[in-house]
């Protein structure tokens, strides 16, 4: 049984693209993006802005442009790795026994964003943080809409620290998109068995999925090692 649903209204960044109408056009022939840019995050008071550092940025800034002016929005912030690179600045540094950061330590954890979030917004609504693999936006968008009719949806992640880089899964980039979700519409997502026909390509996954969103694609499938999904346009 698939979940219908609508993007009632989204945002999303990356080194080089920050407008919709950027991504329409990144849409229709998607890339790896690359570069060192960071979101400006006008939005947020200075001394707040000044404590969110890169991974933050990203997340923050998608949300703040998808969410708008909407309060009381259940949000879900999923990463498949989370600030991975933060913590295994942490590990280093216990490695050689100097001692640890506390507020890096608590900015390491994944529900670190979204309690960033909450703080700046002033928010009070239900925000949950979610990880699954590979099909992370999978379950960021199945927790998403079992919370409420409407909810935000933010997928991201960044670049792998060097430590990891030989063994990351996908191609690096730092990107985030958020997606403003109600029940109902043209879109639908069915998780079901694996069939083999989802091979792994050369974007990551989330963008992948962001690409379908933006274009006229009937179908998008995935699949890890224990389950598929399919995303299907009406």
């Amino acid at each position: 049984m698939g979940l219908t649903f609508d993007i009632t209204r989204w945002a999303a960044w990356a080194p080089g693209l920050s407008t919709p109408e950027a991504w329409e056009a990144w849409a229709r022939s998607p890339s790896t993006p690359r570069g060192a840019e960071v979101p400006p995050l006008t939005e947020v008071p200075a001394m707040q802005r000044r404590r969110v550092e890169k991974l933050g940025r990203l997340a923050v800034q998608v949300t703040q442009w998808a969410q708008g002016e909407r309060r009381g929005l259940p949000l879900v912030f999923a990463s498949r790795h989370g600030d991975a690179p933060r913590s295994a600045e942490l590990l280093s540094e216990l490695a050689k026994g100097a001692p640890l950061s506390p507020a890096s330590f608590a900015l390491s954890v994944h529900n670190a964003v979204g309690g960033q979030y909450s703080i700046i917004r002033g928010e009070t609504a239900n925000v949950v943080a979610v990880a699954n693999g590979l099909c992370t936006p999978e379950a960021g968008l199945l927790e998403a809409l079992t919370l409420a009719e409407e909810a935000v949806l933010v997928v991201y992640d960044a670049s792998p620290h060097p430590l990891h880089e030989a063994d990351y899964p996908e191609a690096p980039a730092d990107y985030a998109w958020a997606w403003q979700v109600k029940r109902g519409g043209p879109l639908s997502l069915t998780p079901g068995e694996r069939d083999g026909t989802a091979a792994p390509g050369a974007l990551p996954h989330a963008l992948a999925l962001l690409a379908f969103a933006l274009s006229a694609q009937a179908t998008y499938r995935v699949e890890d090692d224990a389950t598929g999904y399919v995303w299907r346009r009406s």
